[in-house]
């Protein structure tokens, strides 16, 4: 381990207060949740949304909403200030989005799926990505409603990753191609 290494103490991280959140530019990035069953997952995104200042979060089907117990637990506050809408369908909700200017995108290992490596989306752009259901996946008419998929290479035996870890990895590569949010 290298010398001279000392994690920063908390005070001097310099975070936004979460009005000073609120008013801030974010990130062109939301998430569609998709009949998310563990309010623990959602809980993690949230708090990934906070991380990467995303826009915000759409909640379809019966993905809990808070102020859920087990979201509360994972999001540490997050849920406070991080914007969210409720949907009782996700192609209704991928509709609206649509409409107001947003290109959507499901994360699905599927045919014609671009590598997360190779998922670029371009400044001055709206992006929105649909998580579905940790053992399902997204539906058929998920699929059919979004404009593109996109997919996390895998290697190992199990056939998915969780939810909140692949959230985190989609915000890592849309950070990495559009850089940070903006000031305001």
């Amino acid at each position: 381990m290298g010398e001279g290494h000392r994690a920063t103490p908390m005070d001097a991280l310099e975070r936004l207060s979460p009005e000073a959140f609120t008013a801030a530019g974010k990130l062109p990035l939301r998430f569609v949740l998709d009949q998310i069953r563990s309010g623990l997952n959602v809980g993690s995104i949230f708090r990934t949304a906070d991380a990467f200042r995303l826009e915000g979060i759409d909640l379809c089907g019966y993905t809990a909403r808070p102020p859920h117990r087990d979201i509360l637990k994972t999001a540490l506050g997050a849920a406070d200030h991080v914007a969210w809408k409720g949907h009782d369908d996700a192609v209704d909700a991928i509709g609206q989005l649509k409409a107001s200017g947003y290109r959507v995108f499901a994360l699905e290992q599927a045919s014609g799926s671009t590598p997360l490596e190779q998922w670029s989306p371009e400044g001055g752009g709206r992006w929105a990505v649909v998580l579905g259901n940790e053992v399902r996946g997204c539906s058929e008419a998920v699929l059919s409603a979004v404009d593109g998929v996109i997919e996390i290479p895998q290697f190992g035996v199990k056939h998915s990753l969780n939810v909140s870890v692949a959230a985190g990895m989609v915000c890592w590569q849309a950070f990495r191609t559009l850089g940070p949010p903006p000031p305001r």
